[in-house]
């Protein structure tokens, strides 16, 4: 099971909302058809401002992103309960976020679907880095080394949400703990 991730990080500020992060327009892909949840992620993010957010998340014609590693302010994902949102960003090919605090129901949705590991951060990373930075984000020591400057900062422990998102979803944790059948 991997536990360290490294890579540049995409930086977002407050109140991103699952309309920016998935827009209503895309929900018509059905994410358990593996073509429609390629094609999810080509489109993650694609509802931020452009004046705010120039670097687009995923480039054009691209389905994967760059960024393996989203930092964020408070309430990361708020908005619709959609769980597209955090399975977009899981098809983009992003596995941390990073957010000083996230809405209740995208947070869930990111445990359910085993797509990511939502990581509460004790610092403001939104105002210490920038899109393009590169982070070593360390699940066991719940810590992210900046490469530039060498500095470390910690985020909450995962606790029982990590052996979860481990197992790559609430099905699958529940099938690999005998909860349910796996037949």
């Amino acid at each position: 099971m991997q536990t360290v991730f490294h890579g540049p990080v995409y930086v977002v500020r407050d109140n991103i909302d699952t309309d920016q992060i998935i827009p209503a327009q895309y929900l018509n892909l059905v994410p358990t058809i593996s073509e429609e949840y390629e094609k999810l992620g080509a489109y993650a993010m694609c509802g931020l401002p452009d004046l705010l957010y120039p670097d687009r998340f995923v480039e054009e014609g691209q389905l994967d992103s760059r960024y393996p590693i989203v930092v964020a302010g408070r309430n990361f994902g708020c908005g619709s309960s959609r769980e597209h949102a955090p399975i977009a960003l899981g098809s983009a090919s992003t596995r941390i976020i990073l957010a000083e605090s996230f809405a209740r129901i995208f947070f869930r949705n990111c445990v359910a679907t085993g797509e990511l590991y939502p990581c509460e951060s004790l610092d403001r990373l939104c105002d210490i880095l920038k899109t393009g930075d590169v982070v070593t984000v360390d699940l066991d020591a719940s810590s992210v080394a900046v490469e530039a400057t060498g500095k470390t900062y910690k985020f909450k422990d995962l606790g029982d949400v990590r052996p979860v998102v481990d197992a790559g979803g609430l099905f699958n944790f529940a099938r690999q703990s005998g909860m349910i059948s796996s037949a």
